[in-house]
């Protein structure tokens, strides 16, 4: 029934089951001013709502709203991670009560906050097969003008970067989008430095996590905090994602475990994935040899 059903209406469907969902029930009237319909068109689409999940949604004719029934299941896929995303940073995409009312989720403050006209023209670029010219503020060199052929946008969960290929050292590497002032956007690029060839991202590598050996006395808690199955968390990272991701959630990657601290609650067991893997200078306790370069900047 939903396949033949406009966008528009199925909006506000949407509507209606996050609010049973997140808030326990809604009000028609909630319904018509959100969406600016009439009462007749506020009353059908709850009528066709109730055809979709008749056990989902209960009147109050005293209350006059529309109340979550024990057995609500939700006719919409409400997926967690982009949801409580949502909902700390108070974004709407139309298909939800966010913006109409506070909802108790905070997010940490971010201390990186890229400019969003630089943001959109290394988007620009990345769709339409672009190179750019670029004003790059680097700790070791300052500033300097870099000509790069982006092809990602990527949040490493402390920063933005765009990956993108460096014609200066021949080489697909990171730039944080803070340090870029100025984007000019220049010709098409030559095969090989477009994502295809850049091995390091196009490269799955599988990570098997598990709690830290010496430094967690109840490991059923964390396992029950990633959801592991089998006493174990297995994920695949892209290879130039990695070090991000084990510097993020602290996770020891020595040989054997030994990294002290509570911060240190999981512990890398398959590490020889990470053979030949650049950047990694950052993931905890891991010795870097000299396998290249290509890292952030």
């Amino acid at each position: 029934m939903l396949d033949s059903i406009s966008f528009a209406q199925k909006q506000r469907l949407a509507y209606i089951d996050f609010c049973l969902l997140f808030k326990g029930a809604i009000y028609r009237q909630d319904l018509i001013n959100r969406f600016q319909v009439g009462l007749s068109a506020g009353s059908r689409d709850f009528g066709i709502y109730k055809e979709l999940a008749p056990d989902n949604l209960s009147y109050d004719s005293r209350e006059k709203r529309y109340f979550q029934t024990p057995q609500f299941k939700p006719v919409f896929e409400h997926d967690a991670r982009r949801t409580l995303t949502k909902l700390a940073n108070d974004i709407s995409d139309g298909f939800d009560a966010i913006g109409d009312i506070h909802f108790p989720v905070e997010a940490p403050s971010s201390l990186n906050v890229p400019d969003i006209f630089i943001v959109a023209r290394l988007v620009q670029a990345i769709l339409n097969n672009k190179a750019v010219s670029v004003i790059y503020t680097s700790l070791s060199s300052g500033s300097n003008a870099r000509e790069l052929v982006p092809h990602s946008i990527v949040d490493n969960g402390l920063r933005w970067h765009v990956r993108a290929f460096d014609r200066k050292s021949q080489s697909f590497r990171d730039f944080v989008l803070t340090r870029i002032s100025k984007v000019t956007i220049k010709d098409v690029p030559k095969e090989e430095e477009s994502a295809k060839a850049d091995t390091e991202w196009q490269r799955l590598i599988p990570l098997q996590l598990v709690p830290h050996p010496k430094n967690v006395e109840h490991p059923t808690a964390i396992e029950m905090d990633y959801g592991m199955e089998n006493k174990q968390l297995l994920i695949e990272v892209r290879a130039a994602m990695a070090g991000y991701l084990l510097r993020r959630w602290n996770v020891d990657c020595t040989e054997r475990g030994t990294l002290i601290g509570p911060e240190y609650q999981l512990w890398l067991q398959n590490r020889f994935t990470l053979n030949n893997v650049q950047n990694l200078a950052i993931a905890p306790g891991y010795e870097v040899k000299d396998n290249g370069s290509g890292g952030g900047n």
